[in-house]
């Protein structure tokens, strides 16, 4: 598949073995993983570092291969999704450090362009999360008032 903003095609890398049930070796059940899930989350953690943390010190490969459903709907089940979804708090986290980037340096003209690049995906996100009901149809990305996002 091709990048987003650059004219180049992606690098080759290793894909995860096909399964459809959970690894013999593991020693936790389901009841286990969820109790934990549901602790990190109430922690604040966020859902990558909630599947790092359970690969790393848990030895759960994939939360999909032994519960059967993704991470996403086991937090919502527990009522514990954030305010506003993670992948668009990311962007507009990376967009305000780069401003900031950018008051300091205002020749940085890469910079500047990595800025309208990621503003863009966040209006592109905004527009997907407006179709599927997410946000309301009158709500916009507004770069000064982006902080109170996060």
């Amino acid at each position: 598949m091709a990048r987003m903003h650059a004219r180049k095609r992606g690098k080759a890398s290793s894909t995860r073995p096909y399964r459809n049930q959970p690894p013999e070796w593991m020693t936790h059940d389901k009841e286990f993983i969820v109790k934990k899930i549901e602790e990190l989350r109430r922690q604040g953690q966020s859902s990558a570092m909630i599947g790092n943390i359970l690969r790393d010190q848990y030895g759960v490969t994939n939360v999909r291969e032994v519960l059967g459903t993704k991470m996403h709907k086991i937090v919502e089940d527990l009522n514990l999704q954030p305010k506003y979804p993670e992948d668009l708090v990311n962007l507009v986290r990376q967009a305000s450090n780069l401003r900031k980037h950018l008051e300091e340096n205002r020749k940085d003209l890469h910079s500047k362009r990595g800025l309208q690049l990621i503003e863009s995906k966040i209006r592109r996100l905004a527009k997907y999360y407006k179709k599927k009901g997410v946000f309301p149809q009158n709500w916009k990305y507004d770069p000064n008032t982006a902080g109170l996002l996060l």
